[in-house]
């Protein structure tokens, strides 16, 4: 049995981080788009006309009964035959940013719904528009019930930026199955990758940690 020799890592170290700036890229990027579109996915479902609704319904539906690869395949290699080319990268954001932002909204629309009813009934008594009642009070306090159950999505978002190495976007995956083409010993990269991975959760679930604490202690 050979031994396990790490020190074969060493010399692409900058491969590697190369590799995780961009996954953070991609991680932060994709965050923002799918909490967003998350946001008002919900709100559409919830509130829009049935023609808006509808095509938001079936979009759901049509994510979530998916793999998050296949979208990707569909979306960076599907669409140049019908003449839309999106860059690898655009097409790695995208993919994730729909992929996740459906289930945000999910999360959020149950969020939206937990909120009393009376607190919109008493913004529109102040004067406030039926779309500033949601804005103003109706999100915010859905945000803070549902901090939680977003950043578990973006805990498995983060995992799963790896996926885009098969459109080949050199993020972490693909940096170390570059450095393994060249060395042939995938076990030290594999596990090393592993660890960065397991790092950087860490570090966002304290971060998600230390917000839901600041938003307890500030109701």
């Amino acid at each position: 049995m050979q031994n396990l020799d790490f020190s074969v890592v060493m010399p692409y170290t900058g491969l590697l981080m190369t590799g995780l700036w961009w996954t953070i890229v991609m991680f932060v990027s994709s965050s923002i788009l799918s909490l967003a579109f998350g946001i008002v996915f919900a709100l559409v479902v919830l509130h829009a006309p049935a023609a808006l609704a509808l095509p938001v319904r079936f979009l759901t539906w049509l994510l979530m009964g998916t793999p998050l690869l296949l979208q990707l395949y569909l979306i960076y290699y599907g669409l140049v035959q019908i003449g839309i080319d999106i860059p690898a990268l655009g097409a790695g954001i995208i993919g994730l940013s729909l992929h996740f932002a459906v289930y945000n909204a999910d999360v959020f629309r149950a969020g939206i719904l937990s909120v009393d009813p009376g607190q919109i009934e008493g913004a529109r008594s102040i004067g406030l528009s039926r779309g500033q009642a949601q804005r103003y009070v109706v999100v915010p306090q859905a945000l803070r019930k549902t901090i939680a159950p977003v950043g578990n999505n973006l805990i498995v978002l983060l995992k799963d930026t790896s996926l885009v190495s098969i459109i080949g976007i050199a993020e972490l995956v693909y940096s170390a199955q570059l450095a393994i083409s060249e060395t042939y010993t995938p076990f030290e990269f594999y596990l090393t990758v592993a660890g960065i991975y397991y790092a950087a959760n860490l570090v966002l679930e304290a971060g998600l940690q230390f917000l839901e604490n600041k938003v307890e202690m500030s109701r």
